[in-house]
């Protein structure tokens, strides 16, 4: 997203990660730089194409997918990056590799296999690993969707941001109860449906400001934010970055960071999905529901803007762990979202509800299946994974059900395995 002169809703950008694994055996293949040389003739950072560009990350073994330029619409989005995910996976088995989704790998040990991207921008990889380590899940081992909404700043100051900021903020805590697909990681359960984002929020715990409670602070306007964010965290890194290689907007880790340079804000809570078709459904789900806070359908604006962190954080730490099944108990909470249910109530039963009344346009995988749907009935990625593998998976098991998985991305279709009948359901 460049154009700061976008308003609110008039365009999106999105970004998709995903890893590169062995084609057979599904460990992590440190090759990104291969695949663009094969690809580009030499060894790039990125590889342009008209629609989506082809990115690499801090990490070698994984690539990013993201719209070339701010789109107008979600509509197609889904068909285009499958077209590109096709095309990259024909380079990447000339090479015995493939694209693996999900939002973490579930063995890679990242203390023995992380590899830092060696090329251009190295100088910043660098400085992020010299001063978090990044040999941990929490920077080599996770991927994810991130959603870029644009506001615009010219006629009135601080107004579009502050509307679209306070609308994100409640829906953050919302988003892994249908994109959590992160269960397993160092080859087992571990006990929460969104192991990416439990490891995301402590892996900057070194500086504490730098990715606060990822619920961003409730300011609203770029004084505030300045002075609430920007100040205290650029302060905090100063002695560890003497030459101020992090003193950008990007060093922000929150779970919706303002790009202020940009005129938007990235949405990075969103776990990868099977395929584009689930992404782009999600990302139609969530901007449904923001533009139905910020037209204040269900609640003012100065009510938005009241909340603090500590509810939004309370639920957010409840959909990490139990995803479409966490319990939502905080009724101030659920009012400003419009809910007229008993309180507490399910996650899943929320996004029933908003969804329903935010009039989310339907989409279709490539089988014809609803991806929405089949969250709302059989709950996210993560859930689906965890029922179609034993308590104590093997490895074989894991590499069957990911197996599928990679199919699912090359296919894209949604992700229906149980483990009842060991076979793929019908899709």
């Amino acid at each position: 997203m460049t154009d700061s002169t976008l308003h609110l809703f008039e365009a999106v950008g999105v970004e998709l990660e995903y890893m590169i694994v062995d084609a057979d055996r599904l460990d992590v293949s440190p090759i990104t730089d291969r695949l663009f040389e094969q690809v580009a003739g030499e060894i790039v950072s990125d590889v342009e194409h008209d629609d989506i560009d082809w990115s690499n990350e801090l990490v070698s073994h994984v690539v990013e997918l993201k719209t070339a330029q701010p789109a107008k619409s979600l509509d197609g989005l889904a068909e285009q990056f499958q077209t590109h995910v096709s095309t990259m996976n024909t380079e990447l088995a000339s090479l015995g590799a493939r694209l693996l989704p999900s939002a973490m790998h579930p063995w890679m040990d990242p203390v023995r296999e992380m590899q830092l991207w060696p090329h251009d921008y190295n100088e910043i990889y660098a400085a992020f690993n010299r001063i978090f380590d990044c040999r941990g899940h929490g920077w080599a081992n996770l991927q994810s969707m991130h959603l870029n909404l644009p506001f615009c700043g010219d006629a009135r100051p601080d107004d579009e941001f502050g509307r679209l900021h306070a609308a994100i903020r409640l829906i953050l805590p919302l988003l892994p109860a249908i994109a959590a697909s992160s269960p397993i990681m160092d080859g087992k359960r571990t006990g929460l449906l969104d192991s990416r984002l439990e490891v995301y929020r402590t892996n900057a715990r070194r500086l504490a400001s730098v990715v606060g409670r990822v619920i961003p602070e409730p300011v609203f306007t770029r004084d505030d934010y300045q002075r609430q964010i920007f100040d205290p965290m650029f302060a905090e890194i100063a002695p560890h970055d003497p030459d101020g290689v992090l003193r950008d907007e990007f060093l922000n880790a929150r779970g919706a960071i303002a790009r202020f340079g940009r005129g938007s804000i990235e949405i990075r809570v969103i776990d990868i999905q099977e395929c584009p078709a689930v992404d782009i459904a999600v990302a139609q789900a969530t901007v449904a529901v923001l533009k139905s806070l910020v037209a204040e359908q269900w609640s003012s604006l100065a009510e938005q803007q009241s909340l603090p962190v500590d509810p939004l954080h309370d639920v957010f730490l409840a959909t990490i762990r139990d995803a479409d099944e966490a319990t939502i108990d905080h009724a101030d909470y659920l009012k400003l979202l419009g809910w007229k249910g008993s309180t507490p109530c399910r996650a899943i039963d929320l996004w029933s509800d908003l969804i329903s009344r935010s009039g989310v346009p339907s989409t279709r995988d490539s089988a014809g299946n609803d991806p929405l749907q089949t969250i709302l009935d059989h709950g996210p990625l993560a859930r689906r994974l965890t029922n179609a593998l034993s308590k104590e998976p093997s490895r074989e098991e894991l590499l069957a059900v990911y197996g599928d998985l990679a199919d699912c991305l090359a296919t894209g279709c949604v992700f229906t395995r149980t483990v009842a009948s060991g076979e793929k359901a019908a899709r």
